[in-house]
Formats: structure tokens, sequence, C-alpha cells
């Protein structure tokens, strides 16, 4: 599933593509296709990304001409939802769209670009009472500078759970994932399962303020890297990652093999479903 970094590069491309133009939007799959006709034909105002939820603005055309310089999301008459869940993927190009290929379940078709969306979990037309109340299910967004991290705070100083867990929980952190998790522990020697309640401020706020600068740097390359500079392979001599997910990382993908650092072997197991790294020689404490 992709971490919160790519949600918000999406949201970006889609915006530079389609922001405050006149949009066709259809369903050639069908399951959207009441959806699609709701905001065919309106303002694409922008794309926004609250941790692994999208939201796509849409106005008709009074509303989008009197604010169109403003770019005002909070002036859209309706909004496209999407969580892409597992297998979720956009499809953004130049030009006209083209001919049908598998299953688009939306696409959007703008003055220059146009966009095809395939096999996501969530795609539907809301309102804006709807989405407030979707946002406020999920936790603070470290990508998002109007993310407020005390509520991330409250919950896990409140909570027994590892730390690992909580991390991955959306109603906590939005939008962190597998590798930042990892990768956010492992850069601040935490083991994976103290349990919430027993870190102090300090490390709460050393976390949250690591995730800011690693998410939003992998938001701008489109790429997560993790690395510290004295810790790359042209600073350590060592071979550069070969991996499909791309980026230089500590522990992610790495059970097995020798921590950089310490020489412990990183290890694997499985924590709610979902795959868990670290190193026991650096993670301690």
């Amino acid at each position: 599933m992709p971490e919160g970094n790519v949600i918000h590069h999406q949201a970006r491309r889609l915006t530079r593509a389609f922001g405050q133009q006149v949009v066709e939007v259809d369903s050639p799959q069908g399951r959207f296709a009441t959806g699609a006709s709701v905001v065919n034909g309106q303002r694409f105002v922008d794309a926004q990304a609250f941790g692994k939820h999208l939201f796509i603005a849409f106005a008709g055309p009074a509303v989008a001409e009197q604010h169109a310089a403003k770019r005002r999301s909070g002036d859209a008459d309706n909004w496209v939802h999407v969580h892409l869940g597992l297998f979720g993927k956009w499809r953004i190009g130049k030009g006209l769209p083209p001919a049908e290929r598998g299953l688009i379940r939306m696409r959007v078709i703008g003055e220059t670009h146009y966009a095809e969306l395939r096999g996501p979990t969530a795609c539907e037309v809301i309102n804006f009472a709807e989405r407030d109340a979707l946002l406020a299910r999920i936790g603070p967004d470290p990508i998002r500078r109007d993310a407020d991290p005390q509520r991330a705070w409250q919950r896990v100083q409140r909570s027994k759970a590892p730390i690992a867990s909580l991390l991955m929980d959306q109603r906590v952190f939005a939008g962190v994932g597998n590798i930042y998790r990892a990768e956010v522990l492992f850069r601040h020697n935490i083991s994976p399962f103290r349990p919430g309640c027993e870190l102090t401020w300090a490390d709460f706020a050393a976390i949250w303020a690591d995730l800011v600068d690693l998410m939003r740097q992998g938001t701008k390359r489109g790429r997560i890297d993790t690395v510290r500079t004295e810790h790359r392979p042209e600073a350590m001599g060592r071979d550069p990652r070969q991996d499909r997910h791309g980026g230089e990382v500590y522990v992610y993908r790495r059970a097995q093999r020798e921590c950089f650092l310490c020489g412990e072997e990183i290890q694997l197991m499985d924590l709610q479903g979902r795959k868990l790294y670290w190193c026991p020689g650096c993670q301690v404490a």
C-alpha cells in the first residue's frame, strides 16, 4: 500500500495537471458512473492528501470562477474521495488518453493531460460534511503543515500498545507506512516493542520531527530515502541498494543482513499482519 508521501506526490501532480480547469470525468469500468456524472463538466479546483486519503475538489462554474485565483478547496461543491488500498494506481499523462486498457474506475480529461484510476479501495463522491467526518477519524499527517502532533501524542502516551503498532495506526499517525515505521524507529534507536506509554515527550517529538522531514522529502523526490549522509553508500564504501522500492534504507527489507552500523543481523517478524524490521543491536531502548 502506498505511504503518505506517494499520495501527496500524486495530489500535487493532479493539481498541476488539472487545477482550475473544467474537466471531463467518466468511468469506463462503470463502477463510478453515477459519481462521475455528478462532477463531469465541473471545475477541478485542486487535489489534497490527508495521510493515505486523496480528496479532489470540484466546483460548479459560478463558485469556481469566483475563487479561481485563490484555489480554495473550501469552496468546492463536491469532493471525490480516493483511497488506493493495496491495488489502486493512478496513471497521469499528457494529451488525450490512449485507447482504453484494463478496468478504469475513474478517468479525468483536461486541456493538456489525462488521469486514469484503477483498482482503488474507495472512489466516491462526498460532500464537505462527509469529508470532515472522515478526516476526524484519522490522525495528524506529518506532511501537512496544519497537522497537530499533540493529537498523536495524546493517544501514544495513553496506550500500552508497542510504538511499532501505533505508528501504523492511521487513527494515530496518518500516512505512515511500513517503511517509515521501521526506519524512523531505527534512526532514533527505539525498540519497536516499547509501549507507547513509556515514550517520553522528547522521544515522541524526535520521532515526529523526523517523520516531518523524511516524509516531506519523500513527497518531493517521489521515493523514500532514510539514510543519513554519513551512512550513504559512497560515504561507507558499500554497494547501493538494489530493490524495486528504491531509496537507501537502514533496515526495511534487509532481514538477515548485517546492520550498517553495528553489524548485528537485521530481524524480521510479523506484527499485526505486517512485516516488522529492526536491528536488535541498535534498537535496545
